[in-house]
């Protein structure tokens, strides 16, 4: 029941939420719409689009790639698993989960049903259950994900009821119950990586969020001790129950991580320190590229053969031949395997070697390129975040990439324009 109780709490103050964090929701908010749009074509997103489409319902919310609107439960469905389907969107490393492709895509459906036009509880309420759903993933521990859970539909799924408690305005038992019972809809397992399961997995989350509070509003009830109870989710689900990661201070989503390649996430630490050192020495030159990662992404993101684009994008070796070549990996033509094939990145590619390091984190990569008889050396590290306008930028130029630069100035615009961030407008946007 404490862990329920603090995250209604949270829920409560969403109007105490701070302005810098505020900010990088807002460029997530972005992120979000641009991967959802460019990932609207994807089959999974078309035919999640036809389910849901072909159920109709109420026009409650905007449905991206569909004219028409639908109920807020099939709204975020589909928006979930949309934004999910390029696998571009960001991630939170500190439980590895994908944050804004559930809790945006919830809260954005629950905004429209609430009528809530000017946005501005939409945005705040996004960041409350995507903190919330952090702060869940990290209560759960790292135990729950290398047991096959996938964070971001289960975690998610209970930061997602967070936020739409605070946009519906819940009381205190509604919350509880509405936690509850979007943490009895909570699912989602790892064997379904590297299939259309995962994307569906987002829209799964964020459509059961959104069904658990509407439960909750009408007057369905929850157990209180659904979270930490004896034989509560923690404990079927293999959860640390790590009390003091969940409540402690700050603000944890302002360490987000926006993907700035088209691939799996473990890969790009490694695609930046690859960057660092493409000046420093000639791909004709290189005859050993070593890598050393946490030993984790070894059976998540090191294929080192990739045939197919999917596997390309799980693949350490195949993406640091590409970075060195100066192969842009920003949309899904970068890799087909026209481009993931070719001679000379297959030269490079089986030139890789991938290390398992477990006194590097998560986030970290430390490349060696030897060239020329050199060794060529470089550390990155994800979780050290570069200044908010360096963050702006590259996340606004990924838009223009992927979106064009006309349709991301009407989103950007819509997000920070001088009354707040305007719904009607980033709606509009999204539905042209």
């Amino acid at each position: 029941m404490r862990v329920t109780r603090f995250l209604a709490d949270m829920s409560a103050s969403v109007h105490a939420v701070p302005e810098d964090a505020l900010a990088i929701m807002r460029l997530s908010v972005l992120d979000w719409a641009a991967c959802a749009l460019a990932g609207r074509h994807e089959p999974v997103a078309q035919a999640v689009r036809h389910l849901e489409s072909e159920n109709g319902g109420a026009p409650d919310a905007t449905v991206i790639g569909a004219d028409h609107m639908l109920p807020m439960r099939a709204a975020a469905m589909v928006n979930g698993t949309t934004a999910h389907a390029l696998d571009f969107d960001d991630t939170h490393f500190a439980h590895i989960g994908h944050p804004s492709a559930v809790i945006v895509s919830a809260a954005l459906a629950m905004a429209q049903r609430q009528g809530d036009d000017d946005g501005n509880l939409f945005l705040r309420a996004a960041l409350v259950g995507a903190e919330a759903s952090i702060r869940v993933g990290l209560w759960l521990g790292r135990a729950h994900y290398e047991t096959g859970f996938h964070q971001t539909a289960t975690a998610g799924t209970i930061g997602a009821a967070v936020a739409g408690a605070a946009i519906f305005n819940l009381s205190t038992d509604e919350t509880h119950s509405a936690i509850g019972l979007a943490a009895t809809r909570a699912a989602g397992l790892k064997v379904q990586f590297g299939t259309m399961g995962k994307p569906y997995h987002a829209g799964m989350a964020a459509a059961s969020a959104v069904e658990a509070v509407h439960a909750a509003m009408i007057g369905v009830e929850g157990a209180p001790e659904v979270l930490d109870g004896p034989f509560g989710f923690g404990a079927t689900h293999h959860g640390a129950g790590d009390a003091e990661a969940l409540m402690q201070d700050g603000t944890l989503f302002s360490a987000i991580s926006h993907k700035y390649h088209a691939c799996c996430h473990g890969t790009h630490a490694s695609i930046e320190a690859v960057l660092a050192l493409k000046d420093q020495v000639d791909p004709a030159q290189v005859s050993c590229i070593q890598i050393n990662v946490h030993p984790r992404w070894l059976d998540v993101c090191a294929i080192p053969q990739p045939q197919t684009r999917l596997e390309a994008k799980f693949s350490l070796s195949a993406t640091a031949a590409m970075a060195l070549l100066g192969r842009g990996m920003v949309d899904q033509v970068s890799f087909e395997p026209s481009v993931i094939l070719a001679p000379e990145v297959v030269v490079l590619r089986d030139k890789v070697a991938v290390v398992g390091d477990a006194e590097l984190s998560d986030t970290e990569a430390h490349v060696t390129i030897t060239a020329d008889g050199m060794d060529h050396t470089h550390h990155h590290d994800l979780a050290k975040a570069a200044p908010f306008e360096v963050r702006k930028e590259r996340v606004f130029s990924k838009a223009c990439a992927l979106i064009g630069r006309d349709r991301a100035q009407m989103l950007w615009d819509a997000s920070n324009g001088a009354g707040g961030f305007d719904l009607k407008a980033f709606t509009a946007a999204l539905r042209h």
